[in-house]
């Protein structure tokens, strides 16, 4: 379907508990440039032109209450060049404090840059509060991995790679479908549905993780929540609590400025991994506000695209 000066930089370590974070100082500001867009933030994702995309069920998505543009989640797809691809997908979940999808700088962008890097990206529609509420962005982003593999042939990748990255709040949808999976349905009668949801690995760019009081961001509670959500439902969202040995391999990034939503929040996704014995990669920068994507022009965010294509790379997921 078709859809209508350079600054002086000084490398430091931190030791945290016995977790060393990389960081990076510098004389200037972030530069203003860094994570903007003119693409206008809302609701519905209209950044991707006429690009292909599909419905994540032809019909209706379970729980839908309408059939609007907004009831019906999608992912978007970006190929791999031929001759470029090397069989590795992601699922690009663009954050938005689960309210609005910033679908042009944490979307597109991002999966122009996969592009480049021979992976194929599909950019995820969920579905947002206050229409919706949880389960319904978790079972968007379960029925999206579970689609990429229905579709491996005719995407051209391997169904055994088939990653998710998620920014903000799209990156505690991220951290939840990476806590929250299942094997698939052997008798369900949507051949979909029989197929595994469990990501094979995940990235998180300054993800929300906990919805406890002190550290989460309201904003993303409040929309995936109901006011009075059970406390066993807040605690079971909170993902670092939910952390096991089956957890995919994970590299999260963040920055030390970022008010919106506090580093804290990789720093406990990344202890619980190291608890559970799950590789993982943690990069925290000094500079730099929430919401940056790319960071495009900053001096040491803009970094973490090559590291993280370095950690694809080592644990084997580029195929190369």
């Amino acid at each position: 379907m078709r859809a209508p000066s350079a600054p002086f930089l000084l490398s430091v370590a931190l030791h945290l508990g016995g977790l060393t974070l990389t960081a990076a100082l510098a004389t200037a500001q972030l530069p203003r440039e860094a994570g903007t867009t003119t693409y206008k933030i809302d609701a519905l994702d209209t950044a991707h032109g006429d690009r292909e995309f599909v419905y994540l069920w032809p019909e209706r998505a379970p729980g839908a209450v309408g059939d609007e543009p907004l009831d019906r989640p999608k992912i978007t797809i970006y190929r791999a060049p031929k001759g470029e691809a090397n069989g590795a997908a992601v699922v690009v979940c663009p954050g938005g404090g689960y309210r609005v999808v910033a679908s042009d700088h944490e979307g597109k962008q991002v999966a122009d840059w996969l592009n480049g890097l021979g992976v194929s990206a599909f950019v995820l529609q969920y579905r947002l509060g206050p229409r919706y509420h949880h389960p319904a962005p978790l079972q968007d982003a379960q029925r999206a991995l579970r689609l990429v593999r229905a579709r491996a042939v005719d995407w051209g990748v391997d169904p055994s790679r088939v990653g998710l990255l998620g920014f903000s709040a799209g990156g505690h949808l991220t951290a939840t479908a990476g806590t929250h999976f299942d094997a698939g349905d052997a008798a369900a009668a949507d051949p979909v549905e029989r197929l595994g949801s469990r990501p094979d690995f995940l990235v998180l760019c300054y993800p929300v993780i906990t919805l406890k009081p002190g550290i989460s961001h309201s904003g993303s509670r409040e929309n995936l929540l109901d006011e009075d959500a059970d406390p066993a439902l807040v605690e079971s969202l909170s993902n670092e609590t939910q952390v096991t040995a089956q957890t995919p391999p994970t590299f999260l990034w963040h920055t030390s400025e970022d008010t919106g939503v506090v580093p804290e929040n990789s720093i406990l996704f990344y202890r619980a991994l190291r608890r559970a014995g799950v590789p993982a990669e943690l990069h925290i920068f000094a500079k730099g506000p929430h919401g940056i994507g790319m960071a495009p022009g900053d001096p040491a965010a803009s970094a973490w695209p090559r590291l993280c294509s370095n950690w694809m790379q080592a644990m084997g997921f580029l195929g190369w």
